[in-house]
């Protein structure tokens, strides 16, 4: 009989808040079954400014996604983004327990936890440590060194930190939910689940996840991690840029002008004369029929396209560029750019990012996922459909069955007396 498991991601962002809920069968499907998104509050850069707001759009999205499914959270894996969020190699030896027999399970823990024994800034704590390769007495480039021979074992990790404040205040809105957090995950880790081909790993690509206030950058090479950082800089900017060029009234008046400029119409095939005709037909941007109180002008898309909302894409790619630079990593990525997340969408990106990164770019949407897909099969869900590719790879933390210490921790509350009580404490003399 198959034996359903049921796996649930939380995106908080600075845009929105997104949850998915999913069950997967032992061939390691994912069917979504819950589904909800909301507007972030009390987020700004990806950081938590404002715990009870932020709880509150979380509790939105999250008992949204519930009804949707039939399914009370206990438990989910949770993005974490911000400024803060930084990363380094670092490398642990330590000589194999068995020098005579094959490296073992334990041995690549031990080596792990070697790499991991580095001193970070007091308001600082390790998010991820990831294996890049190990080496075994001198031999690099070792996937998986278990049940080689070998009495020196040697790896390489990239180590993903994050700030403890914003670790606490984002685990504190989740728990006050009555859920716990499975495991925190960085942004773009996450999206990398989602979007990412192992081919693209292993040539070498760059992953730049664009949201609302932040924009993630993930660099594999040969396979492996290689760096991590996160730019003060997203899609939200652009918004702010169209409010201030075109003077409008509230920041929603503007993502509606920005949502307009990035959907592509398709277009009739016209004679020469009736295609100049349409093209200067097209330029014009009606606001009154977005909907939007109050504004019955037009304006030229091109304008607004090449003096606005282009300055401020060629600002967040040279950033990118800058940091791919100072990365090391320049001209070891072949497979190019691959870009995610909710600011992936606007209009010109794609070219703006290959003039300015001189590598190939695509846009990527969300993949390996069934059952109720049609609204997040965009590049703005990449993150949170990536917690769930996560969580279904990840080794739970605590594992359901007989502990002796959890029976001790019950036992004290169980009233009893008489023969039974000498009984049971004659147990709880022998528990932890």
């Amino acid at each position: 009989m198959t034996r359903q498991k049921i796996t649930a991601g939380i995106d908080v962002g600075s845009s929105k808040v997104a949850t998915l809920i999913a069950s997967s069968d032992d061939d390691q499907r994912l069917k979504i079954i819950g589904a909800a998104s909301v507007p972030s509050k009390g987020v700004k850069k990806g950081q938590i400014v404002d715990i009870e707001e932020a709880a509150e759009s979380i509790l939105q999205s999250v008992e949204a996604a519930e009804r949707m499914a039939g399914y009370n959270l206990t438990r989910a894996f949770v993005s974490i983004g911000g400024a803060h969020i930084n990363s380094f190699n670092s490398k642990g030896v330590v000589a194999v327990s068995e020098p005579e027999g094959e490296i073992a399970a334990e041995d690549v823990d031990r080596v792990i936890e070697a790499a991991q024994a580095v001193s970070l800034p007091s308001p600082k704590e390790v998010l991820h440590v990831l294996p890049r390769y190990y080496i075994v007495d001198g031999q690099e480039g070792v996937k998986d060194p278990v049940g080689m021979s070998g009495v020196r074992l040697e790896v390489e990790t990239h180590i993903i930190a994050g700030s403890t404040t914003a670790i606490k205040n984002l685990t504190k809105c989740i728990e006050q939910m009555g859920i716990n957090v499975e495991e925190m995950v960085a942004g773009g880790l996450a999206s990398a689940e989602s979007v990412l081909s192992e081919t693209e790993k292993e040539l070498g690509v760059v992953l730049i996840d664009i949201g609302g206030g932040t924009t993630s950058l993930l660099i594999y090479v040969e396979g492996a991690p290689f760096y991590a950082a996160v730019l003060p800089i997203g899609a939200k900017n652009v918004t702010n840029d169209l409010a201030i060029g075109l003077r409008l009234s509230s920041l929603e008046t503007a993502e509606k002008i920005k949502i307009a400029l990035s959907v592509e119409e398709k277009k009739p095939v016209l004679p020469k004369k009736a295609k100049l005709e349409e093209d200067n037909k097209d330029d014009e941007l009606n606001l009154a029929k977005l909907g939007i109180m109050g504004e019955s002008r037009t304006v030229s898309k091109k304008t607004l396209v090449e003096g606005i909302i282009k300055p401020r894409l060629n600002e967040i790619m040279a950033m990118v560029a800058a940091e791919i630079k100072e990365s090391g990593a320049a001209g070891l990525t072949p497979a190019g750019a691959v870009i995610c997340g909710g600011g992936a969408q606007t209009v010109g990106l794609t070219k703006v990012a290959k003039q300015a990164l001189m590598i190939p770019v695509r846009l990527a949407e969300p993949r390996g996922l069934t059952g109720l897909v049609d609204e997040i099969q965009t590049p703005a869900y990449a993150t949170v459909t990536g917690l769930l590719l996560y969580g279904l790879q990840a080794t739970p933390k605590t594992k359901a069955g007989f502990s002796l210490g959890s029976i001790g921790k019950r036992l004290p509350r169980i009233p009893v007396r008489g023969a039974a009580g000498k009984v049971l404490a004659l147990i709880r003399s022998f528990l932890p």
